[in-house]
């Protein structure tokens, strides 16, 4: 067929993409102020917050990535978050203050904020493959998370870093992830505010191979019908039985955490 009749497709030009600029590195710099919502004073303290050891000439040279800067954030974090539960809970225990700040400064909940706020973008490392580079960022970002605290101490002062953090903690704080207490307390307590002895656990039954067993466990209260739970350990039993016996007797302040 002519070429001209047909359109000439076969002899079509290939269509040439166009290249994705990435932003320059102040404007890249300038995104992830805006996402912390801090403009820095001294820019070196951003660029050194997100640089691995990996994405550095010398690996001798360990100041220039973000390690002395985590260290200094971990401990920044911790003091700001101390007052702000010392503020937020005024009838709580020693005991239980400690549970929430534990709580709210681990790893997983930073790299949980560094992931809300996409830090994870911004993070330099050397020369690795996709697949590393995926893992290598998704295990720094809590470390990440505390230097960047810490570069934001440093260039605004503590107003500048409890800022920070309010803005970024203050939700979780009053919801924290996981339970502050152990079922097994609860128990405990609530029986002997009733005048009544310490539990007893007892186990019921053990099922399964010896690598993976499963535990039957029952809680006896004189004067309660027991409640029983199950759990890849005694342990774990003991704190579903004890979690089951709260629930059915109407007591908040215990769930299991396995």
């Amino acid at each position: 067929m002519d070429d001209a009749a047909g359109g000439g497709s076969g002899d079509a030009p290939p269509v040439k993409k166009k290249a994705v600029r990435k932003p320059s590195a102040k404007a890249a710099a300038k995104i992830v102020e805006e996402r912390l919502g801090h403009t820095f004073a001294d820019p070196s303290l951003l660029a050194t917050a997100f640089t691995h050891v990996s994405a550095l000439k010398s690996a001798r040279n360990r100041t220039d990535s973000y390690q002395r800067l985590e260290f200094l954030g971990d401990h920044v974090l911790g003091l700001i978050v101390s007052d702000m539960l010392y503020q937020a809970f005024p009838k709580a225990d020693e005991g239980e203050l400690s549970k929430r700040l534990a709580d709210l400064v681990r790893r997983e909940a930073c790299s949980d904020v560094a992931k809300s706020l996409g830090l994870d973008e911004a993070i330099k490392l050397g020369s690795v493959g996709a697949g590393a580079s995926a893992r290598l960022r998704n295990s720094v970002l809590g470390d990440i998370c505390e230097a960047v605290i810490g570069a934001v101490f440093l260039d605004g002062g503590y107003a500048a870093a409890a800022q920070f953090v309010e803005r970024n903690w203050t939700e979780r704080m009053r919801k924290p992830v996981r339970p502050l207490r152990d079922p097994k307390t609860v128990l405990q307590e609530w029986a002997q505010g009733k005048g009544l002895p310490t539990p007893v656990y007892r186990e019921v039954e053990r099922t399964g191979p010896h690598h993976d067993p499963q535990f039957r466990v029952a809680v006896e209260l004189p004067g309660l019908a027991p409640a029983e739970g199950i759990g890849g350990s005694k342990r774990a039993a003991e704190k579903v039985a004890a979690t089951a016996l709260l629930k059915r007797e109407g007591v908040t302040g215990g769930s299991n955490d396995g």
